[in-house]
């Protein structure tokens, strides 16, 4: 598993329809020449890097810092490959907002129609705890609004996610790569770049492996008993470093999704963080009381460590030029067009472009 984050001024507005019919059109070159010369694993690959994809949204003309590069340069991609998802293998689901809640549903839909070898429940539940994860396990003050899934006819995935925080004016966006993931909930991060960091809520850092079990342990007791423990650690001092809040937990809401998580009785964090109805709360709740009665503590680190093609939407570094964008997807659409019946010239004559 491979996941990034890059943290973004929080943008608001849309790409004129101007340049967003020119957006999707070039995305679709692009992505159909790194699937036709590297597969579509290493075009995954490529998505899942955040220096990448910010490099991508700037070559396709779109704010360089903005917040709104993610949820626009997905949107093209996504229709873009529209027509050409058969052919290249390559689907994009879900996206802003109310789209992103059509993925499970979109993701069915590819896996009716017999495009994708895998199992389109083991794709779901993919995307689902990704979500999941970026929102209730690693709990950063980001509020996720997107999310983009985008898989393989063999079943390999990625997801590009956004969250929020209004109150700093800053967003987030995580990246994730599902190859050989094997866990959802220990370390994830790989890739992490952005410039600002905050207290967090971390219960996928390698150090809060104890918290992680004794708070599934917790899930799988009477509720009754978690509940009393709950109230105890209400009564006592916490640290000061503590930036988990027992401000906004209720006791009654607590028993009710314990209740649940009783009759469950989860295995594993992973399989706890999995269950409808557990969120942030439930997992700040869980840490403090794994912490107050098991002495382990859940980490507070954040996950975080520390290109100009055709110009940009606000006139940064310079306004597009409409002529050369233009003239870009022709180049890079003959050339796919010719590689198709066999002949490849133009695309040698691109791929040695990067020897200058």
């Amino acid at each position: 598993m491979r996941v990034g984050t890059a943290q973004l001024p929080l943008h608001y507005g849309k790409a004129p329809a101007w340049l967003f019919s020119r957006m999707k059109r070039l995305a679709a070159e692009i992505a159909s020449i790194i699937v036709a010369e590297h597969g579509g694993e290493d075009f995954l690959g490529r998505l899942s890097d955040p220096s990448w994809f910010q490099a991508f949204g700037c070559v396709l003309g779109f704010d360089w810092h903005s917040s709104g590069l993610t949820t626009t340069v997905c949107g093209a991609l996504k229709e873009g490959l529209r027509d050409r998802s058969r052919e290249l293998g390559i689907f994009v689901c879900g996206g802003k907002g109310a789209a992103s809640r059509r993925t499970p549903h979109e993701i069915e839909s590819v896996g009716d129609a017999r495009l994708v070898s895998t199992d389109p429940a083991l794709l779901i539940y993919a995307s689902r705890m990704s979500a999941k994860v970026d929102s209730a396990a690693l709990q950063d003050g980001y509020q996720l609004y997107h999310h983009c899934f985008i898989f393989t006819g063999g079943g390999r995935w990625a997801v590009i996610q956004q969250g929020m925080n209004t109150e700093t004016r800053w967003a987030r966006r995580y990246h994730w790569r599902g190859d050989a993931a094997k866990d959802f909930v220990r370390e994830p991060h790989s890739a992490v770049c952005c410039d600002h960091t905050s207290e967090v809520l971390n219960m996928i850092a390698r150090e809060s492996e104890g918290c992680r079990r004794a708070s599934a342990a917790l899930a799988a007791e009477e509720p009754v008993r978690v509940v009393a423990d709950f109230e105890k650690a209400q009564r006592l001092r916490m640290p000061a470093r503590h930036s988990v809040s027992l401000q906004d937990i209720q006791s009654k809401n607590l028993r009710k999704i314990l209740e649940k998580t009783y009759e469950r009785r989860p295995v594993g964090f992973e399989e706890l963080l999995g269950i409808e109805g557990v969120g942030p709360k439930t997992i700040r709740a869980l840490a403090l009381i794994s912490e107050l009665l098991y002495g382990a503590p859940v980490s507070l680190r954040d996950p975080v460590r520390f290109s100009f093609a055709h110009g940009g939407k606000d006139g940064h570094p310079y306004p597009v030029n409409r002529q050369e964008y233009d003239r870009s997807i022709h180049i890079l659409g003959e050339a796919v067009n010719q590689a198709k019946i066999g002949r490849t010239e133009k695309l040698q004559a691109i791929r040695r472009l990067k020897d200058f």
